[in-house]
């Protein structure tokens, strides 16, 4: 949970103040740290999309307009952060030959049920992603990110109804996938 007056500070950062910004970015790094942790198994991988993160807020805050609030623009920053950091440890990993045996690395799937099911849950999303492109921002934001079903509307511009139906959707999809196996 962002600290209550964080909503100002951003307003002001966004109008310019850059004292404000810092002081912004010092408050938010706790939270957005666990926001990636969320989404992603290792905390090393965490902490580097909440540096991303981050560092998008520092450059993009004058893009926040304060039509919403802010913790909705960061739970946007944040998802797409750990989505893309995702995507690029997959694509890192399918570059690289594969060792002959690495007994550092242990796979997270079948060490850890959190973390293998946070990974079964990031291919599932990427799959919504490439299937059925516009249920993946319903599901994120309520499932992954816990904004309420009022924000998604607002966030994405579509009616409350259709946010519901597509999260709905989007979950029965997800479901038979992580229940279906890759």
């Amino acid at each position: 949970m962002l600290p209550y007056d964080t909503e100002a500070l951003a307003q002001r950062a966004a109008n310019g103040d850059r004292q404000a910004l810092e002081s912004l970015l010092q408050r938010i790094r706790p939270e957005v740290l666990r926001r990636c942790g969320r989404f992603l198994p290792n905390r090393e991988d965490a902490e580097e999309a909440a540096q991303d993160v981050l560092l998008h807020v520092a450059r993009k805050i004058d893009t926040f307009e304060g039509r919403s609030l802010f913790s909705t623009w960061l739970h946007t920053v944040v998802a797409n952060a750990a989505r893309q950091k995702y995507r690029e440890l997959k694509r890192r990993t399918a570059e690289q030959p594969l060792p002959a045996v690495d007994v550092h690395s242990p796979d997270p799937r079948t060490t850890s049920v959190i973390a293998g099911s946070r990974l079964d849950l990031l291919d599932a999303l990427e799959r919504l992603e490439r299937e059925h492109p516009a249920l993946v921002a319903p599901l994120v934001y309520r499932d992954l990110c816990q904004m309420e079903y009022a924000e998604i509307a607002e966030r994405t511009g579509l009616p409350l109804g259709t946010v519901k139906s597509r999260l709905h959707t989007g979950r029965q999809y997800v479901r038979q996938w992580l229940r279906d196996g890759p």
